[in-house]
Formats: C-alpha cells, structure tokens, sequence
C-alpha cells in the first residue's frame, strides 16, 4: 500500500477552511437558542472567533508561501511550494527533499524537525568520541 504524503501548506489550507465552515455552523447552532439570548450571543461570537482564527491562519500561510522555495516537480513536471527540508508536491504528492543527504532516503516528515537533527548530531558526536 502507498502512502499518501500532502503538502505542508495544502494541510495548514484545508485547516483554516474548516474553521471557517465550523464557525458558520457553531453560528447556526446560535440561531437554535433564539429564546435564550446568551447562549444565542456565546455560540455568535465562539462562531466569530472561529472565523477570525481562520483570517489569522490564511494570512499566515500566505507568509509562508511567499517564504517558499519553489522547484519543479520531477515526476509532474510542475512548479510547486517546499517547505523545509521534505515536503510533497501539491499536485502529484511525490515526496521532494532540498537536502542532498536525504536523497533517496524514505520519506519522514520528522526530517523537519529540529529535534531530530539535534539528536542525529549528538549520535554523530558520540560516535567519533
């Protein structure tokens, strides 16, 4: 079975879209409460917030795709987003790398995390010791 990778920022996309459709339906549930008027304005304004955190993300993540470094896929041949050192391609989800020392290595997406890097080096180190 092939797993299915996803780009970074498709991801952090699709999480600010549903929060936008759930602050739409906690608004709905809002509507339900007519008769109790404070619980009406808790689920307006929990709905609000919802979609204010959602402004917030995409805002962010334009940031961020402008930050991007932006190659051609080998396998579609498409310009697409990385970012960090693994990522996926947005239209064909082939795993991409920047780091030459990651070529051909399975991919991971703990190859992003500065965690991780710190703990190889300390292997390393301690190796040579």
């Amino acid at each position: 079975m092939k797993l299915k990778y996803s780009n970074k920022i498709n991801k952090i996309r699709t999480v600010a879209l549903a929060l936008i459709f759930a602050g739409m339906i906690i608004m709905y549930i809002g509507l339900l409460f007519k008769n109790y008027e404070w619980v009406m304005v808790l689920f307006m304004f929990l709905g609000l917030i919802a979609i204010v955190l959602s402004t917030v993300i995409y805002f962010w993540i334009g940031l961020l795709s402008t930050r991007a470094v932006q190659v051609v896929c080998p396998e579609c041949e498409r310009p697409t987003k990385v970012l960090g050192r693994v990522d996926a391609c947005m239209f064909c989800k082939q795993p991409l790398t920047l780091d030459p020392n990651l070529e051909g290595e399975e991919f991971d997406e703990k190859y992003n995390s500065k965690k991780y890097w710190k703990e190889q080096e300390k292997k390393k180190n301690s190796n040579e010791d």
